[in-house]
């Protein structure tokens, strides 16, 4: 499984050692970690949520396709639930042969995990009422 959603922490750990290659040179991440403010607005938590089976399926494909174009190793995660500020939200991991294409996969795995997954996120504001957001 090239793609998780986890209610829990997500196992970090557990997903970089599935990308570790004797073929591979490089190794890049990306975490996105939930921050304090949007838009100038003071955020105080995050609410994920997501169309699970289509999400697995979803993220699942981009990771594939991410491989198969780009000839590198990609493991992914997600979490859904309540996330306090700082908490780690997405995780992406990509292992390949030399840098440049390890960084162009992770960018591409973002993007297209933003613009194509069903998970959407309910910024909780301090001073103004909650707001939902596709968003990854």
């Amino acid at each position: 499984m090239r793609f998780m959603i986890c209610a829990a922490q997500l196992p970090v750990a557990l997903l970089s050692e599935q990308l570790q290659s004797p073929g591979c040179g490089a190794f890049v991440c990306f975490e996105g970690w939930v921050r304090n403010e949007f838009q100038g607005r003071p955020v105080v938590k995050l609410e994920y949520s997501a169309y699970q089976a289509l999400a697995l399926v979803e993220g699942e494909r981009i990771c594939r396709e991410t491989e198969q174009t780009l000839g590198v190793k990609v493991r992914a995660a997600h979490r859904t639930g309540c996330l306090q500020v700082g908490e780690l939200a997405v995780w992406i991991g990509v292992a390949a042969g030399h840098r440049d294409a390890a960084f162009t996969a992770c960018r591409a795995v973002i993007d297209e995990i933003k613009a194509r997954v069903p998970i959407w996120k309910r910024e909780h504001y301090l001073e103004t009422p909650a707001r939902w957001r596709h968003e990854s």
